[in-house]
């Protein structure tokens, strides 16, 4: 007796099945349109209209075919499994430089999100995507912005402080000694207009929570932290509650005394 896994493997066997499933379930479509739209030959898409009419997936109306209630429920199904796996295998070799269960994060949160990795060609990928995030919101406020993020952004985010965008930073101590000795200037101007609150925290995690206007961040250093291997960033709402949550509890625990009385 058949089981659900034949028919699992049925439409992953082939890479043109499930995708033409899943077009079906969106709108009605016609044959030269998925022979087009998949890249098979034309033979193959009648064998697998038929093979899913066979399944009662989808149904034939004049020239065009379109997916039954049953057959938008297995594609709604499979598309979700597909972008499951795409996501773990975007997050595989950097899982563990990102939140654990313990701090309430989960895998769930980055689902819909965008996974930015640093590699060998393009170490820089992670900073990159940071900096085009906060040019584009009007208040950024960040918990964990080390060393190894802050060197390569300074001159950016400071520039965009000094603009106008309201800016909280709770950072490791060892940035109040990087900024002493390679960029005070840059950041008092930063201070000094008034849209810069900077604060030291000795007991944060080993990773970074970004708060964009429209978007959530975590950043992952390397277990060294002297360098940004990945930042993966999403509008998922329950990624931002978690993250809300984060910066709250950090900024809670930070020395009443700001950085700006000691630089």
């Amino acid at each position: 007796m058949d089981s659900p896994l034949d028919d699992i493997a049925y439409l992953t066997r082939s890479e043109h099945r499930a995708p033409a499933l899943i077009a079906l379930s969106v709108r009605p479509r016609s044959r030269s349109e998925l022979w087009e739209m998949t890249g098979v030959s034309e033979s193959t898409i009648r064998r697998t209209l038929s093979e899913f009419e066979d399944r009662n997936w989808v149904y034939r109306d004049g020239y065009q075919y379109e997916a039954t209630q049953m057959g938008a429920f297995v594609a709604s199904a499979i598309a979700e499994s597909i972008d499951r796996i795409e996501t773990e295998r975007q997050l595989r070799g950097i899982w563990r430089l990102l939140p654990d269960e313990e701090t309430g994060f989960t895998i769930d949160m980055c689902s819909d999100a965008t996974v930015t990795v640093a590699d060998p060609e393009e170490p820089s990928r992670p900073i990159s995507r940071f900096c085009a995030l906060f040019e584009e919101t009007d208040r950024l406020r960040v918990t964990g912005l080390d060393v190894a993020m802050l060197d390569s952004c300074k001159t950016e985010l400071c520039r965009r402080i000094v603009e106008g965008m309201e800016t909280e930073l709770i950072n490791p101590p060892r940035v109040a000694d990087y900024i002493r000795s390679d960029c005070p200037d840059l950041f008092s101007e930063a201070l000094e207009s008034g849209n810069l609150d900077l604060r030291l925290h000795d007991d944060l995690p080993p990773f970074g929570v970004g708060l964009f206007d429209d978007r959530t961040a975590i950043i992952g250093y390397d277990p060294e932290g002297v360098a940004v291997r990945v930042l993966v960033d999403t509008d998922a709402t329950d990624a931002r509650q978690w993250a809300e949550s984060t910066f709250t509890v950090h900024r809670r625990k930070t020395p009443t005394l700001p950085l700006e009385n000691d630089l």
